[in-house]
């Protein structure tokens, strides 16, 4: 009971912990590299910027308004579930941003604008990474975004394009054709880093294995390389035979040694290798249990 109880405590100081840094670093990032340069971007902060342009506003005032406006309409239609779950960041990343403005020689990092679009779309990619991988929101457009697919019962990644080129398009009309290609660099650089970081884990390799002789395939990978195996129920296209498959994840290290295991076993023994990126489970984020592998052994 305490272990559980401990562990839940455990989750939500990390999921606060997640939250907190990563709005800080988007918060950062925008201060030092975004604003100064006036490179375009999407979401709340790319509808601040715009806004600040026309209305000579701050944009960590702008983004708080938006962000409280949109949290209001997603109470209304998402109910009180998804406002808990989003106003932390919603309220944290504009307090932040606005504090973080303040700091003396923070937009002065680097005159570079190109290299403060690779380190803005890295940086802005490991920060909403961060907050996604805990199950929560940056809030503004996003909010918007699940409120149309509500509404119109779309694809959420449709009004995702949608509402960022429009934003996009809106800083377009007073921006500098280089500062556009930056804005594109951003988004690119942005959206490989956003990915990397949500699927961040223990990359792992699989191995899928058919062959007449499974058995001894199976035993030899428990018993040789100590290695968790799944047996899968298939059946052959042509002769139409009932089998087993050999499924079996390793780390990278272990590839050559289990291809030759199997081939060593049968030559002719049809494989295929698949890198993946994360894996939970006992052996790999929980205890592995080696008197499984004993007892087999036996």
């Amino acid at each position: 009971m305490l272990n559980h109880s401990g562990t839940r405590v455990g989750k939500v100081l990390w999921t606060c912990a997640s939250i907190l840094l990563g709005n800080t670093i988007l918060a950062f990032t925008i201060a030092a590299f975004v604003v100064p340069h006036d490179i375009i971007m999407g979401g709340a902060t790319g509808i601040g910027i715009l806004v600040g342009h026309f209305l000579d506003t701050d944009v960590a005032l702008n983004v708080l308004v938006l962000n409280l406006l949109a949290l209001l309409l997603g109470y209304i239609v998402l109910g009180k579930g998804f406002f808990f779950a989003t106003v932390g960041s919603s309220l944290l990343y504009p307090l932040l941003l606005g504090v973080v403005q303040r700091i003396p020689g923070i937009d002065s990092l680097t005159d570079n604008p190109l290299l403060s679009a690779l380190f803005a779309g890295g940086l802005i990619g490991i920060a909403v990474g961060m907050v996604i991988r805990v199950g929560a929101s940056t809030g503004g457009t996003d909010v918007v975004n699940l409120v149309l697919h509500k509404w119109f019962h779309l694809p959420v990644s449709v009004f995702v394009y949608i509402v960022d080129f429009l934003i996009l398009g809106g800083q377009a009309l007073f921006s500098q054709p280089e500062q556009i290609l930056y804005g594109l660099v951003l988004l690119v650089v942005e959206s490989v880093a956003l990915n990397q970081v949500i699927l961040l884990g223990q990359s792992q390799i699989q191995i899928f294995a058919v062959s007449d002789r499974f058995e001894e395939i199976r035993r030899r990978l428990l018993g040789e390389l100590r290695a968790g195996v799944t047996m899968v129920l298939i059946e052959t296209g042509i002769a139409e035979r009932q089998r087993k498959g050999v499924l079996c994840v390793i780390p990278p290290r272990k590839l050559y040694a289990a291809k030759e295991l199997i081939h060593s076993v049968d030559p002719g023994a049809f494989i295929t290798v698949t890198q993946i990126k994360e894996v939970r489970g006992q052996g790999f984020t929980l205890e592995r249990k080696d008197y499984l592998f004993e007892e087999k052994e036996k």
